[in-house]
């Protein structure tokens, strides 16, 4: 698929900065936003229509919000390849809409290490949805967009703009390249903290 449309988006986010412009953005155009926890919060707060992974996936954040995101719902929704028929049978045979969009930025762990955090404070900062919705969306740029970092934003809404509220193959692989570099740093990161 050249220009993918993008109608459906998922939003989780630490680093909130340019959210409420980018979903605003977004709205406008008719995309859907689905978003978890203080993500969720923020655009509601901006007066943004916004869904809950919690009613997609019809099942609560448990323990305490490490589990919010690995469901079937949002899993399969990232990583059905969108020209693959029989991909396509099975999402709509199981009830799920596929996402276009995945826009997700990690739990802050540098800044938990610069804290200062005991071991078992900081091993909370570790965040494991975030990076399996990114490699997720990564691995599968032929249909999905990802974007990793608010500095694409600005980016991802000139793409948007130039394509009739569509984006391109090769900038889904050049963001689906920067999502693997983040995901690579952020475990390099808690690789070199963990090794006694």
């Amino acid at each position: 698929m050249e220009i993918l449309p993008i109608r459906r988006a998922i939003l989780s986010v630490t680093d909130k900065s340019g959210l409420v412009e980018f979903a605003t953005f977004l709205t406008a155009r008719g995309v859907e936003l689905i978003s978890t926890g203080g993500t969720q919060k923020v655009l509601e707060a901006a007066g943004l229509p916004v869904t809950a992974v919690s009613t997609v996936t019809g099942f609560p954040e448990i323990l305490g919000g490490r589990v919010k995101t690995l469901h079937p719902k949002i899993h399969a929704g990232i990583l059905a390849n969108k020209d693959e028929e029989s991909h396509m049978q099975t999402l709509t045979e199981k009830g799920i809409r596929p996402f276009d969009l995945v826009c997700v930025n990690l739990y802050d762990f540098a800044g938990a290490v610069e804290r200062h955090l005991s071991l078992e404070e900081a091993v909370e900062e570790i965040d494991i949805g975030g990076p399996c919705m990114l490699r997720a969306a990564a691995k599968n740029f032929h249909s999905v967009l990802v974007l990793s970092s608010p500095q694409w934003y600005p980016m991802a809404m000139d793409e948007m703009r130039a394509h009739d509220n569509g984006v391109g193959l090769e900038f889904r692989q050049i963001m689906a390249s920067r999502a693997f570099e983040a995901t690579s740093r952020y475990d390099a990161l808690i690789t070199s903290y963990l090794r006694p």
